[in-house]
């Protein structure tokens, strides 16, 4: 008999639990909504203006999408990104997971050594991309004086069609390995040590475990990490611009860089605005890709 007395106030309880945590959730919905969706938005309605900053922004439907198709620059463009985030990602993986098998040892005075391999990351892109536009100069730099000491003369690092890109690539694989690293690491350390153990048992020799039980386990990091390499690599911008501003010729004019110079130089904001919606759908596309590829390859349950 008391029992539909109570019902009210279990409700009335679950309600403002509800409210509560909506409460809670509010600072991110609104940043969400403010700082994702509508900049999205507003690029999308932008792409569909003709818009050339000073004059009256007019509506040309998809007139822009039909220019940007059979413009030779973006295509250019959107192949040099896809040249360098195919430099960038396998190297950035590849070191950064090296470097966490490295540090991933009880030895005296390796935190510190961890928090040195960070230390690339923290640097702002403009200065970071300032030192290295001195590090490489044919002449001054210091990567042609050291090659000097064994008799070598070093090439134009970023003055070469060949080498520009590579060189700028270096740069990024550099300057974010240290941070990829400490996802590896998280994930090495949360593997149990009964697996390693059972391995050793088994007679697995390092490589044997490395593939057989180290990197199955590790697909959720590598997710995360390739991901997020991906994304990094197709926005790069700073570092680009300071080295080599595009050059020589078009060398390394990526889609970002192209952007840049239709908004703030030709200033054809709506043209510019186009550009950012297929370089969105081309990172959303290669994003959906990897998480198809790794939704039946990953298990998240390590007992």
């Amino acid at each position: 008999m008391l029992k539909p007395a109570h019902r009210p106030r279990r409700r009335s309880a679950r309600s403002g639990q509800t409210l509560a945590g909506y409460a809670m959730l509010a600072p991110s919905i609104v940043g969400v909504l403010g700082f994702l969706l509508a900049p999205v938005l507003i690029v999308i309605v932008l792409s569909l203006f003709d818009w050339k900053l000073l004059a009256t922004p007019e509506f040309v439907g998809l007139a822009n999408y039909r220019e940007l198709f059979g413009d030779s620059d973006v295509r250019h463009s959107f192949l040099v990104t896809g040249y360098y985030v195919l430099i960038c990602v396998p190297g950035t993986t590849v070191l950064s997971l090296l470097l966490a098998l490295l540090v991933d040892r009880k030895l005296r005075g390796m935190k510190y050594f961890r928090a040195l391999l960070v230390i690339p990351w923290m640097a702002t892109p403009v200065a970071m991309g300032l030192v290295w536009a001195w590090i490489f100069d044919p002449e001054r730099g210091a990567l042609n004086q050291f090659l000097g000491l064994f008799g070598i003369d070093g090439p134009a690092w970023l003055s070469s069609s060949l080498l520009a890109m590579p060189s700028v690539a270096a740069v990024h694989i550099w300057q974010f390995a240290g941070y990829n690293m400490l996802f590896f690491l998280a994930g090495l350390q949360s593997i149990p040590a009964a697996l390693r153990e059972a391995s050793a048992l088994d007679g697995a020799n390092a490589v044997s475990h490395f593939f057989g039980i180290t990197l199955p386990l590790l697909r959720p990091t590598l997710l995360f990490v390739l991901v997020t390499n991906v994304i990094g690599s197709f926005q790069a911008f700073d570092t680009i611009f300071v080295m080599t501003e595009g050059g020589p010729g078009d060398r390394t004019e990526v889609a970002t860089y192209l952007i840049y110079d239709e908004a703030f130089r030709k200033f054809d904001f709506g043209y510019a605005a186009t550009i950012s919606v297929a370089l969105f759908a081309v990172i959303l596309a290669v994003s959906v890709a990897q998480f198809a590829y790794f939704e039946r390859r990953t298990t998240y349950d390590f007992s």
